[in-house]
């Protein structure tokens, strides 16, 4: 198991639960980019994803491939409170978090939650 504080296994289990068909490589830096913007790490994610097999890439296209999708019914939580959206910045009452094996990823606006898994 990883560490709670470790971004690249974080990102990696984020791309390995995508809903998308197929992705282009912003769409898939976007998610990524809840996690974190330094370029590096950004790298090491996509590169990890794929050498698992949690991802393909060619050229621009990335396609997920693990089929094992995150359930919104136990693997994300609301709560409550003051909180701002990981991905738009956005001021939010209601957060949304994904429960993975790296942590908690979020917390989410109820349209950045499904942006960021695919469901929209």
């Amino acid at each position: 198991m990883a560490r709670e504080d470790d971004p690249v296994e974080l990102g990696v289990q984020l791309l390995a639960r995508l809903e998308d068909a197929e992705l282009s490589l912003p769409d898939v830096i976007d998610r990524i980019e809840t996690v974190s913007t330094h370029p590096e790490t950004t790298r090491a994610i996509l590169e990890t994803a794929e050498r698992r097999g949690h991802i393909r890439r060619d050229g621009e296209t990335v396609t997920p491939v693990s089929g094992r999708f995150l359930s919104f019914d136990s693997e994300v939580i609301s709560r409550k409170g003051d909180f701002e959206c990981r991905r738009c910045g956005a001021s939010i009452s209601t957060g949304y978090f994904m429960q993975l094996e790296a942590g908690e990823h979020g917390p989410f606006g109820s349209s950045c939650i499904r942006k960021v898994t695919g469901r929209e």
